[in-house]
């Protein structure tokens, strides 16, 4: 059992101080809302950044009535004074990155191209990445892991290898040709059923480089200056769009983590997770950001358990009560629309990426879903074979037989908790609901979303009074 959680509190409306660094990561296996709290604290940070993943991410910001999404770029751009990173440990589509850049302007969001910095250190990820993914899907058959198909792995496979090109090349573009075709040789060998127009993809590129030109840095040596201090720590939009640097001693970081623990290709249910590390030590390797000047690391948790895709899950309701989740959560995902696996909210695994990452304060999202249920349930831990697990298993044979030890507790059916912003406006037996998550996990809980709105969002007190 986690031992009582520890209050710390975390400021959401005060500017951060310079140089503090607050990174918000997913707990479970993503979708789990990261998008809602980034929003509420975006205004108090100079830069936001994005440090894994690719556009196979998804994050939806409702703003008085209209949807924003977010794949690529840091949902945080919506800040109107923030810079917009995207750090080396992202693999970046450019048609992608273009396309989301433009759709935000077309909705109003200020200068949002001018506000980007993106790593010259970031791998290239190229249409016949995704041409790959899809390939490779195909080759599994039944054993198929449940990819969104956008390329990442297959992008991430090319770093690995040392065959990916880098946003860096684009600078170097008389190179370029030759790189690309010695990359796109080395899938050919592997997959080679697939047409390709390198002609075509290399003009395409070419022009992409003029455009981004602007936008590519030494992303490393910016973190380095926000955190210490140093002249390319804040970047400003001026008024005409153009990009000015303003020199500041430091400038504060909003870290927003892409996908979730149990999706780290490390510390998640391996194989069926994706091809980064999603995880704090991510944060790290993805924009060269020092552990220590690591301040608040935010987990955010939904109220229940979702997961997109294949691998075990063991709190899944494959029943009435998985599809009503379904239904009045609107669990279809941000990025391929599928619909999203239920069930009950699993402790045990939340006190497994815990350990992992360390959180400093948990996000509880969506428990207005919750009022739909006469009763609710906890997952506490796993028994296999009759014996109790004292930690998250590896292998996943162990995953998918372990029977889930529950607690079940009065729920709050039919009582609409979504115009509640204070906690003493929750429902007794939701506050009881909340209390016991936290002491299970052993985090304090700050935030808890109560609804779609952007303001549905009841910021606690981490006072015993709450």
């Amino acid at each position: 059992m986690a031992p009582p959680p520890r209050p710390v509190a975390i400021p959401t409306g005060t500017p951060a101080p310079p140089g503090e660094v607050l990174v918000v990561l997913g707990a479970q296996w993503g979708d789990e809302g990261k998008g809602k709290l980034i929003d509420l604290l975006a205004s108090r940070y100079d830069l936001v950044a994005r440090c894994a993943g690719g556009s196979n991410a998804g994050h939806t910001i409702v703003v008085d009535g209209v949807k924003y999404a977010f794949h690529l770029l840091p949902s945080g751009l919506l800040n109107p004074h923030a810079t917009a990173v995207i750090g080396n440990g992202v693999v970046v589509h450019v048609p992608s990155l273009l396309s989301e850049l433009a759709s935000l302007e077309a909705q109003g969001i200020p200068h949002p191209a001018s506000r980007v910095r993106l790593s010259d250190r970031a791998h290239l990820l190229f249409d016949y990445h995704q041409v790959v993914d899809g390939l490779r899907e195909v080759e599994r058959g039944a054993a198929k892991i449940g990819t969104t198909k956008k390329g990442v792995g297959p992008a991430y496979s090319s770093k690995a290898n040392r065959t990916g090109l880098r946003v860096g090349d684009l600078r170097q573009f008389r190179a370029f040709p030759a790189a690309f075709r010695r990359s796109l040789a080395s899938k050919h060998k592997r997959f080679h059923a697939f047409d390709y127009d390198v002609k075509a993809e290399v003009a395409r590129y070419y022009e992409y480089a003029q455009a981004l030109e602007p936008n590519i840095t030494d992303t490393v040596a910016l973190m380095a200056d926000a955190i210490t201090g140093g002249e390319r720590a804040v970047v400003t939009a001026r008024v005409d769009g153009a990009a000015a640097i303003a020199p500041s001693p430091s400038a504060s970081v909003l870290v927003e983590g892409a996908n979730a623990a149990l999706l780290d290709v490390d510390f998640g249910t391996y194989p069926y997770v994706t091809s980064s590390n999603c995880t704090v030590g991510g944060v790290s390797t993805g924009l060269g950001i020092p552990p220590r000047h690591i301040d608040h690391v935010v987990g955010i948790v939904k109220a229940y358990t979702t997961r997109v895709g294949e691998g075990p899950f063991p709190t899944e309701l494959l029943n009435e009560l998985g599809e009503r989740l379904q239904r009045v959560g609107h669990e279809y995902g941000t990025t391929t629309a599928r619909p999203r696996r239920c069930g009950w909210l699993d402790t045990f695994m939340l006190r497994y990426t815990t350990s992992v990452n360390g959180y400093t304060a948990i996000g509880l999202t969506k428990l207005d879903v919750l009022s739909a249920f006469e009763t609710v349930k906890i997952g506490t831990g796993y028994r296999v074979r009759g014996r109790p697990c004292a930690y998250y298993p590896a292998n996943l044979e162990t995953i998918a037989e372990a029977q889930v030890v529950y607690e079940e507790l009065p729920g709050w059916q039919d009582v609409d908790i979504t115009a509640a912003r204070t906690w003493a406006e929750l429902p007794e037996n939701a506050r009881k609901y909340v209390e016991r998550v936290e002491h299970l996990i052993g985090v304090h809980v700050q935030w808890i979303g109560v609804g779609p709105s952007r303001d549905a969002v009841i910021v606690r007190n981490p006072s015993p009074a709450a």
